[in-house]
This record gives C-alpha cells, structure tokens and sequence, in this order.
C-alpha cells in the first residue's frame, strides 16, 4: 500500500455495507479524509502487519485476538455498527490499551420503540385478528369484536431493560398515561425514577402488568432468564413483547404459554432467523409475528454513518467519542449478542 498521510480505517462492517450506512456525500466525505481497507470481518486478522499498525479505526466488530490487536498499534477506537456488543475481542486488553469501543445500536431505539406499540395496541385491540377475520367472513361487528378488547390508557406496562430501546419505550407511552414498572438491574432506582418510572423486581413486573416490555441485551447472566414460571406468573391475557434478541426468554416455553391461551405474545426475533418453514413459531395462535424488522429503516442506517464520522473527527481531535455509545469495561465482555445475518 502506498504511504498516505491520511488516517487509516479498516472497514468491516458486515452484513452492513459503507453504501447502506453512509449517504453517498457522506461516504464521500469518509473516503476524502482516510484511507479505507475494506475487506470481510474474517479476514482482518489476515492483513499485513504494516497495514494493521496503521490502522486508526475499524469500522465494524470484527474478531479480533489479541495476537492481531498487538499489531494495531495506532489503533483507537473499534465503532460496531452492530446494535449489540459481540463477544469477540479481549475487552481487558482492549481498555487497558484507552481503545475506544462504541457501538451505534442507539439509531435503532425509536424504529424498535415504535414497532412495538404498534405490536401493544394490535394485541391488545386484536386488530390483526379481527382483519383476518373479515378476510375469512368471520368477521364480529361492533362491540361482539372487542369482547377481549382492552385500553393501553392507563394500563399497567412493565419494561425489562432500560438502555437506549426501554427509554426510547417510555417516551412513546407517555400519552397513554401507564403505569410504568421497570426492572433493569444494571441501574440504580434513582436513574429510574429520573425517567418517572417505577423501580421494580422482576416479579412485580410480571405480575403486575398488563403489557410488558422485553428490551434487555443478551449476557452472561441471562441467558434464557425469562422461561415456563417468568410466563406462568403474567396476568391471564397480559401481552409480552419481544423487542431485544430471543436469547433472553425460552422460546419453546413463550410458545407453549401463548398457546396455551394464558398470554398473548409479539415478537420481532427468533431463536433461528431465518426461522425455519416448519417451525411452530409460523402456526401459534394468539403470537404476532415480525421478521427482525423493527429497527431495519434506512434512515436509521444512515444515521450509524452520521454517528460515526462525528465522532471519528473528536477522536481525531484527541477528544473522546460522545455521539456513540461507549461499550464500559465491567459489562461489554459480559455480552452474548449474537451478529445478525441480515440488514
């Protein structure tokens, strides 16, 4: 590679592209002020030593050992434009370097948020239901078609998680006047509050709640957390929201509640994606379906691109990152998000 005086990114953001996340004079922009090596995710740790000891930035979360991370001597920053961490870096390393971590997954939260009041008011009005209805002639008319119908207004929601997707949720329901319950043991009652919702077990939110809300990100400690008696313990009707990544619930016990008639469910992830054609998931009444669709706008791939190129340019400046969020030293090693296939 010839020399430049340009900083030098290494591109790997996979399954994103530079054209999905970048508008072109943007893109523009990236490739007039650094030198780009844009190769897959693999085979970062197979570029020479030259190239990996200029790098400033890699833009993706590639894995990367500590045998390649030793090489990047000029490195300062790896920026996911994944929504989740992956388990694919030696953390420790990484920070004890000052290497920054920061991952885009905040462009997705208003997308997600709103898909999942809409999945709310659809089951809890059964506005999917009653058009499949009139579809097949089965239709009820007027009030013989809400005998299950309920209000989201002043209803009772639980939110489980409460980083960017769990916030971005409580702003949208604010004109539904709920009562907010929250359990996220990663924060302190009083940020809770802060936010004008309620602190609460995990217990309470489940029995307590009309809607509830699963936004938590997949780790160490939960994976799976939400099984049979999570499900057993929600109100009789109560809807459940699956918003984040399938990993944190039982999946064949969230089925087996739905279908049991206990609880109604929606959700935009699955233990499989694409999920197979003979699954159970595909003929389960009583769950809404979407397919890993909820954050995927482009407006919100486009905004990664903004993020990022704001906060190379602090970075360039020896200023930290602000627009992304900073992955923290005592939990991104703990995350177990797994990378999607598709954008």
């Amino acid at each position: 590679m010839a020399s430049s005086s340009k900083p030098l990114v290494i591109c790997a953001p996979e399954p994103r592209t530079l054209e999905l996340i970048f508008t072109p004079e943007r893109l523009a922009e990236l490739r007039a002020k650094y030198d780009l090596v844009e190769t897959s995710a693999e085979a970062v740790a197979t570029l020479d030593d030259a190239t990996l000891g200029r790098a400033r930035y890699v833009l993706g979360q590639p894995p990367i050992a500590s045998e390649t991370l030793a090489k990047m001597t000029s490195l300062r920053a790896v920026l996911n434009v994944e929504s989740n961490l992956l388990d694919n870096m030696p953390y420790d390393e990484v920070f004890a370097r000052g290497i920054h971590v920061v991952t885009t997954g905040a462009v997705f939260a208003v997308p997600v948020a709103e898909i999942g009041l809409g999945f709310a008011l659809d089951l809890l009005r059964g506005i999917t239901a009653a058009d499949t209805d009139f579809r097949n002639g089965a239709e009820a008319w007027g009030g013989d078609g809400n005998a299950e119908a309920r209000l989201l207004t002043g209803a009772d929601v639980g939110i489980i998680g409460f980083g960017d997707l769990g916030r971005a949720m409580a702003r949208l329901l604010t004109g539904f006047r709920c009562n907010i319950r929250v359990h996220d043991p990663w924060l302190p009652p009083s940020i809770l509050r802060d936010h004008l919702v309620a602190p609460a077990t995990l217990d309470d939110v489940l029995e307590q709640s009309d809607v509830v809300f699963v936004m938590a990100a997949v780790t160490s400690d939960n994976r799976g957390f939400l099984g049979r008696e999570a499900f057993a313990r929600m109100r009789p009707g109560a809807a459940l929201i699956l918003l984040s990544r399938a990993d944190v619930v039982d999946f064949d016990a969230l089925l087996d509640a739905v279908e049991s008639g206990h609880i109604v469910a929606a959700t935009d992830v699955f233990p499989e994606e694409p999920l197979p054609a003979g699954h159970r998931a595909r003929r389960v009444s009583g769950l809404l379906r979407s397919a890993h669709r909820a954050g995927a706008l482009d407006t919100a791939f486009k905004q990664m691109g903004n993020m990022v190129l704001e906060d190379m340019d602090l970075m360039d400046r020896d200023l930290p990152p602000q627009r992304c969020k900073r992955a923290e030293r005592e939990t991104a090693g703990r995350m177990r998000s797994r990378p999607v296939d598709k954008n």
